[in-house]
C-alpha cells in the first residue's frame, strides 16, 4: 500500500509560480514510477508529468512543456512539481499518482496509487 500526500497548492496571480510536493509513505519509493494529473470540474482527469524510477526520463504535458519541471528525490520519498508562467487554465486540482513498474505512462488507467489532491488556482 502507498500513500501520497500532495502540497503546495494555492492561490496565485498569472505568471507566478507554484510548487507541488508529494511525499509516499512506501519503503521501496524507487520502484514506482510517478505522475501528476490534474483536473477541473466535469472534465476528465489529465496528464501533466510523469517521471521515471530513477528520474532519468521524464514526460510533459504539451501544455505545460516548457514552463513546468518535474523531479524527485528518493532518498526523501518526494517529488516535487515546480510550475513557472502559471495561466488561468492551469486553475484544477493537481493530484500524485504511483505506478508500479517502469513504464513511464500518461494513462491515468496505469496509475495504482492516488493523492487527495491539491488545489492551484491562477486568477488576477
Amino acid at each position: 500500500q502507498v500513500q501520497l500526500v500532495e502540497s503546495g497548492g494555492g492561490l496565485v496571480q498569472p505568471g507566478g509560480s507554484l510548487r507541488l510536493s508529494c511525499v509516499a509513505s512506501v519503503r521501496t519509493f524507487g520502484d514506482y514510477v510517478m505522475g501528476w494529473f490534474r483536473q477541473t470540474p466535469g472534465k476528465e482527469r489529465e496528464f501533466v508529468a510523469a517521471i521515471s524510477r530513477r528520474g532519468v526520463r521524464i514526460r510533459y504535458a504539451d501544455s505545460v512543456e516548457g514552463r513546468f519541471t518535474f523531479s524527485r528525490d528518493n532518498a526523501k520519498n518526494t517529488t516535487y512539481l515546480q510550475m513557472n508562467s502559471l495561466e488561468p487554465e492551469d486553475t484544477a486540482v493537481y493530484y500524485c499518482a504511483a505506478a508500479y513498474g517502469t513504464w513511464v505512462s500518461t494513462d491515468s488507467r496505469e496509475y495504482d496509487y492516488w493523492g487527495q489532491g491539491t488545489q492551484v488556482t491562477v486568477s488576477a
